[in-house]
């Protein structure tokens, strides 16, 4: 019955490029102004409303909502208004915060959007999220750490520490679809096994743009980034300045893959974080001045594509959208 009911709901995203500007039959409705009877003028209050298993869809006007969210409810379609659902270029709901991790608990608990590990079988559609404390500490946009989390057409912006996307210690997966990710240290970071999938991302500043947290050989997880390209975010020169990683932890797993690597990418790499690590940071059928792989340290050849099911299970295609 619930897998019945998840697919019904869960059906309702959408052909590539179309306009979503209504809420779909049975949504639940947050409306910044102009909401009428049962309907929420704050996205924490829709979440707060929620209960139970039930599959449940959030339909987001317009707007920008300044608060922060915490979404804590299993099988859960979060849905911005857009006139493109195959791009976050036209998203037209923002959800911005600028709490810190050093003044406010934490990288997790500072997030201006926190995917919980209670959040499972969750997927967010065109919402831009943003945290716009800016440089100096970290400062979480998307907090995400549960499994089976899928993120499409997002805008995740941010300086340091702008997208956690974590495990906690746990094999947790993740999948983002044409999202555009900004930052500029250590902006995707976490041991989540995660899929970033034509994904853009924006370094606004010099640093790294991975520092994954894998801490056994052992552990099977993987961040991959695949078929997407690396640019600036910023009017000033960034090139050399920008790295493809560095370790969090001892044994952090990265590759790029079929992406778009330009001269910002200094030609070693990678550059040191944990003390001693042992990372696999891997690189395969890539383009861009940036892409040769002649300089680079501690890089582990690859002579295959990785594929969605040694990243996200078995069972991916049961929980990913597949039309992104």
């Amino acid at each position: 019955m619930l897998l019945t009911t998840l697919v019904s709901l869960f059906a309702l995203p959408a052909v590539l490029g179309l306009s979503r500007t209504t809420p779909p039959a049975g949504a639940i409705v947050v409306r910044q102004t102009g909401a009428t009877a049962g309907q929420f003028t704050t996205i924490s209050a829709a979440m707060a409303s929620l209960s139970g298993t039930a599959a449940v869809t959030v339909f987001i006007y317009p707007g920008t909502y300044h608060e922060q969210v915490n979404i804590t409810h299993p099988n859960l379609q979060i849905m911005g208004s857009t006139t493109d659902t195959g791009s976050y270029k036209q998203n037209t709901v923002i959800i911005t915060n600028n709490l810190n991790a050093q003044d406010n608990g934490g990288n997790d608990a500072c997030a201006t959007v926190r995917a919980t590990t209670a959040a499972s079988n969750l997927r967010i559609y065109n919402v831009n999220i943003a945290n716009s404390f800016g440089a100096g500490k970290q400062a979480t946009a998307l907090s995400a750490t549960g499994t089976q989390q899928g993120f499409y057409g997002l805008s995740v912006s941010g300086y340091q520490d702008t997208l956690l996307a974590d495990g906690g210690g746990a094999v947790r997966y993740q999948y983002y679809s044409n999202c555009f990710i900004e930052g500029a240290v250590d902006y995707i970071y976490g041991s989540a096994s995660a899929w970033f999938g034509e994904c853009t991302l924006a370094s606004n500043g010099g640093g790294a743009i991975t520092a994954n947290s894998r801490e056994s050989a052992t552990d099977p997880t993987y961040y991959v980034i695949d078929s997407s390209t690396i640019t600036s975010g910023t009017t000033t020169s960034l090139t050399g300045d920008v790295y493809l990683g560095r370790p969090w932890r001892m044994y952090a797993r990265v590759i790029f893959q079929r992406s778009v690597l330009p001269d910002l990418i200094n030609p070693i790499g990678y550059t040191t974080l944990a003390a001693g690590a042992t990372p696999i940071y891997s690189e395969f059928m890539n383009t861009g001045a940036g892409a040769s792989t002649a300089q680079r340290v501690m890089y582990t050849p690859t002579f295959a594509l990785i594929s969605h099911e040694q990243v996200l299970g078995s069972n991916y295609s049961n929980w990913i959208d597949s039309s992104f």
